[in-house]
């Protein structure tokens, strides 16, 4: 439990069930921001080409330690990318020898590197059956990509359309609906059984859609899913506070290069990583919830996901930090989320796991 959650707040040290790390260059840049503070996190599957293999999962993986701070504790969570042709032979070898944690549902050109998703649902049901028997949790993006459909109105679609009909086919499958956005979503996860959970976001918690607009264009409030109205918001910030196990913590922290979210075709992803879990507590503290933030941000995903809670943690102090407008990435930079804001805590300790 949080302790004298006035002016400091120690907690279990938290997971994020929902980044992206990148490649290269990127990765080596963006990496330890998770793992300064998160203990474990999910790692999307969307390179180029996308992790869709054990050998590629087991690669990927490798990268990523090699860039890693070597005095910081950080375990990354491999996942599949399910493709119309994916192999459930190898899926399931990759869940049984612990190179994947769960599989990722794209639908095709929903997001960033989604373009090899799946097309239709029905194409996989071979492996979402066996995910189902041997329990492996399945990562929904969840939107449709029918031009037809409005941006704003995609992910209740989806609910709609696929979700549904999903969990009422295959109704012992672990079901993460990833960065949820709306009160639909609040309500038809709150409205599942306990196989079904959902990951909030600290952006889709903090402003709406009007963000987008407010005096111009603004691309680096520009993400997939597209925030929505205050009303969703509000849904959101209420779920996520409220204590229930079927909420938790996934930044879905998405870099992109300055350059290529201020163009004429700006890329969707916001890059909140390097300050995280204070902005998740910014939120909490301002819902009256600070004593929520323990489950949502550490207890929540392990249960579901079936891994054991981690034992390190993690000390927030009530201390003013101004958010940099700017952090270089090698030969490029990187707009972090809250730039040039003040934020109300900072991590001051952190104990890594036995």
């Amino acid at each position: 439990m949080p302790t004298n959650a006035l002016d400091r707040l120690t907690i279990r040290r938290p997971d994020d069930w929902h980044v992206h790390l990148r490649d290269g260059s990127m990765l080596d840049s963006v990496v330890n921001h998770t793992a300064r503070q998160f203990a474990r996190a999910i790692v999307m599957p969307n390179l180029v080409p996308p992790v869709t293999t054990v050998a590629a999962a087991e690669s990927y993986r490798g990268r990523i330690m090699a860039a890693l701070d070597p005095t910081l504790d950080f375990t990354p969570l491999m996942t599949c990318y399910l493709t119309d042709d994916a192999d459930p032979e190898e899926i399931e070898r990759g869940y049984a020898s612990g190179n994947f944690t769960a599989c990722k549902l794209y639908p095709a050109n929903a997001t960033t590197n989604s373009s090899h998703g799946v097309t239709d649902i029905a194409n996989i049901r071979t492996v979402l059956a066996t995910m189902e028997r041997i329990g492996m949790p399945l990562l929904v993006h969840g939107e449709v990509t029918d031009p037809e459909i409005d941006i704003f109105d995609r992910e209740a679609v989806f609910i709609d359309r696929v979700l549904t009909g999903l969990i009422s086919d295959f109704p012992a499958l672990k079901v993460v609906f990833e960065h949820i956005t709306t009160a639909d979503a609040v309500a038809f996860v709150e409205a599942g059984g306990d196989t079904l959970a959902a990951t909030v976001t600290p952006h889709h918690l903090d402003f709406n859609r009007n963000a987008i607009f407010v005096g111009g264009i603004r691309p680096h409030f520009y993400c997939l899913p597209v925030a929505k109205r205050e009303t969703h918001r509000l849904a959101l910030r209420k779920a996520a506070t409220s204590g229930s196990p079927k909420f938790f913590l996934g930044t879905d922290s998405a870099p992109h290069p300055l350059g290529d979210k201020e163009t004429a075709c700006g890329c969707a992803g916001i890059f909140n990583a390097p300050y995280a879990i204070e902005s998740y507590a910014r939120t909490f503290e301002a819902e009256d919830a600070l004593d929520k933030l323990e489950g949502f941000a550490a207890e929540h995903g392990p249960n579901f996901y079936g891994l054991p809670l981690n034992d390190g943690q993690i000390t927030l102090e009530r201390s003013p930090a101004t958010v940099p407008e700017t952090l270089a990435a090698g030969e490029t930079t990187l707009v972090p989320f809250h730039a040039g804001e003040t934020l109300a805590w900072q991590i001051s300790e952190t104990t890594q796991n036995a």
